[in-house]
């Protein structure tokens, strides 16, 4: 589905994604994980084509991503960032339809593509008249993953979405998402620094420190077979998530 073949980015001179080659499977769910700074939100927006690598290819279904194809990919992507990023001056509703009216959709097809989106996750039919500031973060969180979901896109990425939310919203906004993931079987690849998390929800789990990618696989396998002593020291040093680390 998605391949990722040396690529490599640099701000200012500063190598932050370095020579990556990374292949997700269709219907997978990949996790990113690794320290803060260690290259793995910016080579999400690398596989959305919000950012150009400097070297490497980037290819959907064997197709490279390209400026000339980087408009479709897109659309065949479902984007949610940590706060939401709905725009503050329309209604839920508005967010959640952005580009099915810019896709010229009918009234009645975005009618009906808003009810099936507000059952999944859900959302209380009387929020998609609020403004976001009248939200609770895990209502916003709800509408930010609706509008991803609103054309139906073969993909899903996730930078750190739950990562601004407090413990309780997050624990039941974690259950709702896996279901969901499960429901839909889409291409996932979701960002966190949180190791919980990552157990929940992936099926393999790629560790990256300082642009690279130290290592690839099934939880068990980073844990029974660490390639590098880092791997050992990423997980131990999260010792609050030693029982979800052990029960993988």
């Amino acid at each position: 589905m998605i391949a990722l073949q040396g690529v490599q980015k640099a701000f200012g001179g500063q190598v932050v994604v370095d020579a990556v080659d990374l292949e997700v499977a269709a219907g997978e769910t990949l996790i990113l994980i690794g320290p803060s700074g260690c290259g793995k939100s910016t080579l999400l927006r690398l596989i959305l084509g919000l950012l150009a690598p400097d070297r490497g290819r980037i290819c959907f279904d064997g197709e490279d991503l390209t400026p000339r194809t980087h408009r479709a990919v897109r659309r065949r992507c479902g984007y949610v960032i940590q706060d939401g990023g709905l725009f503050p001056h329309m209604t839920a509703g508005e967010n959640v339809t952005l580009m099915a009216r810019q896709m010229k959709w009918t009234r009645s097809r975005t009618a009906a593509r808003l009810a099936e989106l507000v059952a999944l996750t859900a959302f209380p039919d009387d929020g998609l008249a609020r403004y976001p500031v009248e939200l609770s973060g895990g209502q916003r969180q709800r509408v930010a993953l609706m509008r991803a979901l609103m054309l139906d896109p073969d993909v899903l990425l996730l930078d750190e979405p739950l990562g601004a939310l407090d413990p309780m919203v997050r624990y039941e906004l974690q259950a709702d998402l896996r279901a969901i993931f499960r429901r839909l079987n889409k291409t996932t690849v979701l960002v966190t620094h949180d190791l919980a998390e990552a157990l929940y929800f992936g099926d393999r789990i790629t560790l990256m420190r300082e642009g690279k990618i130290i290592q690839d696989g099934p939880p068990r396998e980073l844990r029974e077979a660490p390639r590098e002593a880092f791997v050992s020291r990423f997980f131990t040093a999260q010792r609050g998530h030693r029982d979800a680390w052990e029960a993988t």
